[in-house]
């Protein structure tokens, strides 16, 4: 087998209107279309798209909620991550800076899906 490309990521959600509101106004990703017709939003950052698909029963709550970089993340690379942490505080979003030091954070989407965001070097 050869892999010749990573296309996207499926991320489970409860409420489809709360996730929209952090992974595109908060975290400012662009929604692109979808043409599938169960419940669900796309988006698009460089050749990745991370699908938003519903499943209102879901609840995730990391293992190690002091070490979220320990739970299954995505991760994104962020201009200001002083900017980004003000922005997830304005939110009401929780923050959790990473424990190795490097300028790396960590946050959840309202269904405790762990992200990374980390400072472009």
């Amino acid at each position: 087998m050869k892999l010749l490309q990573y296309v996207h990521t499926a991320v489970l959600v409860s409420n489809l209107e709360k996730a929209e509101h952090f992974y595109g106004a908060v975290l400012g990703l662009p929604k692109v279309d979808r043409v599938l017709k169960f419940p669900g939003v796309w988006y698009q950052l460089g050749d990745i798209q991370i699908h938003l698909i519903v499943d209102e029963g879901f609840s995730h709550q990391p293992p190690k909620p002091d070490k979220l970089g320990r739970d299954r993340h995505l991760a994104f690379t962020v201009e200001n991550l002083s900017a980004a942490k003000e922005r997830l505080l304005t939110e009401g979003c929780m923050v959790q800076m990473s424990a190795s030091g490097r300028a790396a954070l960590f946050t959840q989407d309202p269904d405790g899906n762990v992200i990374e965001l980390n400072e472009a070097v």
